[in-house]
């Protein structure tokens, strides 16, 4: 079972902070009572280079593009990186229900020509009705997965090359097809942990995603995926969502840590939690519940912090310890089935090479991927950063916030 290593481009900001910009006061909606956080960065499209071009060079296969409210549209931002890139294939992240079914297919394709092939989807349902209602869409969560469940059927029909027919609850389409479909099919990332989810899965997806929690529960969650998807007659998957902190010795990663912890005060914690709280999202008051709010139990698994998920919503934990640790723990992940491992770090820039020239090898000499590409040449930079910041310069970007 081949593994594949994939990073994280921070469309809605970056920083040396789990605080980002539009923190939780109010859901982010009225910025001006916010409190400026120093070390956040913009997400301009001259940093996301930089975060995409590293993970190039590091060997990452692919970065996912998140979507929502506080993000830059992953659809254009990521067009404009494959003309900075070469090989880096692109996890855009999209919703159904906010573009046509139709629509989807043909930018899909469109998209892999101007790319060379370097499109993955990843479709994001959506957990919050509040958010949802932004962007026009009125159904409730049960209805949303339905709904998915026919725009994918519907995207992949139009690819087939020929006129395709649909008619359903939410689409009709009569002879709708992509006229040069995509080459390749770009394959279909998605994640739920509802009951109505799940056989969206089953029926639709060639990867399911799981945010990162303990391995006896992600081993449940993929003997149910897998069970609904060989009563559909098909095999899907499986790949995993996590933040990584890894360093040179446990100690130091563990530091790092608790350096993030030292930006949230009670009253930001409790915030964010009251909001995360409201969210129709199973898989989020799945991440809740592992740490339930406080500080003093944040190691869940060994190497599994939730320290991440006090203030952040979606994915809300993080491996961390030493390069040989963290690698210990995604060769546990990858002998339960996990393939795909998304994965991210703040700041995502200088993350990206702890864990690239860190773990990478650690993985290689383990024989589950083959060896990297080799690190930039450089001086040893100072202060705790990686040494390939070429000519040992601090990775920092322009634009802050």
């Amino acid at each position: 079972m081949t593994l594949h290593l994939h990073w994280f481009l921070p469309t809605g900001g970056d920083g040396r902070t789990l605080v980002d910009r539009h923190a939780y006061t109010d859901g982010g909606v009225r910025r001006e009572r916010i409190t400026p956080v120093s070390g956040v960065r913009a997400p301009d499209i001259d940093y996301l280079a930089q975060i995409a071009k590293a993970a190039e060079q590091l060997g990452f296969e692919a970065v996912l593009t998140p979507t929502g409210t506080w993000c830059e549209d992953a659809w254009l931002t990521t067009t404009a990186l494959t003309q900075v890139t070469d090989r880096l294939k692109f996890l855009v992240a999209f919703r159904p229900g906010v573009i046509s079914p139709v629509l989807a297919a043909q930018m899909a394709a469109t998209y892999q020509r101007i790319s060379g092939g370097r499109l993955l989807l990843n479709v994001v349902t959506g957990g919050d009705s509040i958010e949802q209602r932004r962007f026009g869409d009125g159904l409730d969560h049960d209805r949303r997965y339905a709904r998915t469940d026919e725009f994918l059927q519907v995207v992949r029909g139009v690819w087939g090359g020929a006129p395709f027919d649909f008619r359903g609850e939410h689409y009709q389409v009569e002879g709708e097809l992509t006229a040069l479909p995509p080459d390749p099919v770009p394959e279909i990332f998605f994640g739920g942990s509802s009951a109505a989810a799940g056989p969206v899965a089953a029926r639709n997806v060639d990867v399911y995603l799981t945010w990162g929690e303990p391995p006896e529960q992600v081993k449940q969650k993929i003997d149910w995926i897998a069970g609904l998807a060989a009563r559909e007659g098909r095999t899907v998957r499986f790949g995993i969502r996590l933040h990584t902190i890894s360093r040179d010795s446990a100690k130091e990663a563990w530091a790092t840590a608790n350096r993030l912890l030292d930006d949230l005060d009670p009253q930001t914690v409790a915030a964010a939690q009251q909001a995360l709280g409201r969210s129709e999202s199973v898989g989020q008051q799945r991440m809740l519940a592992l740490h339930g709010g406080s500080r003093d139990r944040l190691e869940i698994a060994p190497n599994l912090w939730a320290g991440v998920g006090l203030v952040r919503g979606g994915a809300g934990t993080a491996l961390v310890g030493s390069h040989a640790e963290v690698a210990d723990r995604i060769e546990e992940y990858h002998a339960l089935g996990i393939e795909h491992f998304v994965l991210s770090g703040y700041p995502h820039l200088e993350e990206a090479y702890w864990f690239g020239e860190g773990v990478r090898p650690e993985l290689a000499a383990r024989g589950l991927l083959p060896a990297g590409p080799a690190p930039l040449a450089g001086v040893p930079a100072a202060d705790g950063r990686p040494a390939s910041a070429p000519g040992g310069a601090p990775l920092l970007a322009a634009g802050g916030r």
